[in-house]
């Protein structure tokens, strides 16, 4: 897949099936979006491309992830920043020089809300008027809804701040996650009988209600259960870093320095202050019961 985050530097000779959105998570809305541009460009022999616009702000995935979801399912993804250039482009003239002049898109696929150009004049009645005049093809697709609400970020955000990460993953299509490398803590959970792995929560990416979870984790390419806690550990320092701290289930090794992806699966309890730390082991005590008994129920 090709990589585009300056689109200046953008050039093809070849037709192409483009999508345009924010593409704020990937949800099964874009999903669709996307399966619609692969379809038409597997039967026309043209190029896939999913134009996302990249606002700036905290998101629901980062750009990282968003390249790494899209590999090998499309033929580009162009991240295009959201600068005052594009922000102040008149709409006929994004159709004019970006999506005819230098995407030549023979096929757009867009949402029912989807607006560009300045002061968002341009619509997809817009994007319709000029089909013909520049030899597109434009299909609007539908909302996706589930339980009669329309599947969007605000939704999928709704349910990451109630702790409800089992609708994100209906809504998104696959469960929500976050990756970094291990780094060392305090060993607190060591002392305590419980070791954990420490990873630091990334900036730009919308957190989850702060508290314990079952969790996955993909460490050195295996899959292992867990039960983690995303948040400020305020019971035991005042650094209000925020961290996702996850005891891996069956897990022996060295895990310092190592990469890997955790998997929120299952909202058990909110991020509580403790007054000791006996409070606080015994409470770890039935998070763990919690988590075997989560993936005892996933294993069946």
């Amino acid at each position: 897949m090709r990589y585009v985050t300056d689109l200046s530097r953008y050039q093809t000779e070849n037709k192409t099936a483009v999508t345009l959105g924010k593409f704020d998570g990937l949800h099964r809305g874009h999903q669709e979006l996307i399966r619609r541009i692969k379809q038409y460009a597997d039967e026309e022999q043209v190029e896939s491309v999913v134009f996302a616009f990249d606002m700036g702000r905290e998101a629901l995935m980062t750009q990282k992830e968003k390249r790494a979801h899209l590999e090998n399912k499309i033929d580009t993804l162009i991240i295009c920043p959201f600068t005052r250039e594009i922000r102040e482009m008149k709409a006929e003239e994004f159709i004019e020089k970006i999506l005819v002049q230098q995407l030549h898109a023979s096929y757009i696929a867009v949402g029912t809300d989807f607006h560009f150009g300045h002061q968002k004049r341009g619509d997809i009645h817009m994007l319709q008027h000029y089909a013909k005049q520049y030899g597109y093809r434009l299909e609007v697709v539908e909302k996706a809804v589930y339980r009669n609400r329309e599947i969007s970020s605000t939704y999928i955000r709704e349910a990451l701040g109630n702790g409800n990460v089992e609708l994100a993953e209906e809504l998104l299509g696959y469960r929500y996650r976050t990756d970094g490398v291990v780094e060392h803590g305090r060993q607190l959970g060591r002392t305590l009988g419980f070791p954990t792995l420490n990873v630091a929560w990334q900036r730009e990416k919308t957190a989850p209600r702060f508290g314990v979870y079952a969790c996955r984790v993909k460490m050195d390419g295996i899959w292992y259960h867990g039960i983690g806690n995303l948040g400020i550990k305020p019971t035991v320092t005042e650094e209000k870093r925020l961290l996702t701290e996850v005891y891996v289930f069956d897990y022996q090794g060295d895990a310092y320095g190592k990469h890997v992806e955790i998997e929120f699966c299952a909202f058990e309890r909110p991020e509580s202050k403790f007054s000791s730390l006996e409070e606080l082991k015994n409470q770890v005590d039935r998070d763990l019961l919690f988590g075997m008994e989560y993936s005892d129920s996933v294993m069946r």
